[in-house]
């Protein structure tokens, strides 16, 4: 199943691209690309110290990582849908992405983002950014397992290149329940990764293609089920 990206901002595929091109791109207000400016800033100093990104894409911020992020964001279920106090889990969230990129542009919409990540100073780094960022009240970080997490509630499920599209699904149905929303960065093995999942899952989804990786991909799954818990079930067409 495929269909055109919906979101609103202009392909940003190749040549120089910075916070202005950011905001541009995406039509954030100032106050969000301040916390964004914040965290670009905070990022660079700690990169000095842990390997929060690949050092190569460090030039490229703006589009390999931020951009990257925030075109999930007219993805999300809106606040009519999900209440007043929209909730976002982002598996494995090291440096942030996508995971606090959301949390900077709803947070004027009341949206909450849990940031889960194991590695401790990968989560130290986060909540110094969300506080540097004057967002601690909409972040909250847990350094977890996925596998040994307690269940949570959210409105929508967040993932960039962490794992299988079926491993993927199983940390979901543990931690927040089936049938969950899910937006998943995906790579150029996501065709491969579907047709594996579907031995194990009953998936309805949508692709769309990266506006910032010509082999990326957004992957929504709206609906999924554990086939091997009822036999009932079959793959969509």
């Amino acid at each position: 199943m495929s269909m055109p990206h919906d979101a609103a901002f202009g392909v940003a595929f190749g040549g120089a691209f910075g916070p202005a091109d950011f905001q541009k791109s995406t039509g954030v207000s100032r106050e969000t690309m301040a916390r964004l400016e914040t965290y670009a800033e905070i990022l660079a100093k700690w990169q000095r110290r842990i390997n929060l990104i690949g050092p190569k894409t460090l030039p490229d911020l703006w589009r390999r990582h931020m951009l990257d992020s925030a075109q999930l964001f007219p993805l999300l279920p809106p606040p009519a849908t999900a209440g007043a106090n929209r909730r976002l889990i982002d598996f494995g969230s090291g440096a942030g992405f996508p995971g606090l990129v959301l949390a900077a542009m709803g947070a004027d919409e009341g949206l909450h983002a849990d940031l889960v990540e194991v590695d401790q100073r990968k989560a130290v780094f986060l909540r110094e950014a969300a506080r540097a960022m004057d967002l601690s009240p909409n972040v909250t970080v847990h350094t977890e397992r996925l596998e040994k997490m307690s269940p949570l509630r959210a409105d929508c499920v967040t993932a960039r290149a962490l794992a299988s599209v079926s491993d993927l699904l199983g940390y979901v149905q543990h931690v927040v329940g089936t049938g969950t929303p899910c937006l998943f960065l995906k790579g150029k093995r996501l065709e491969d990764e579907l047709t594996a999942a579907k031995y194990a899952w009953y998936i309805e989804y949508r692709i769309a293609p990266s506006i910032t990786d010509p082999a990326g991909a957004i992957l929504t799954i709206e609906d999924f089920a554990d086939v091997r818990s009822d036999s009932s079930l079959h793959d969509p067409p």
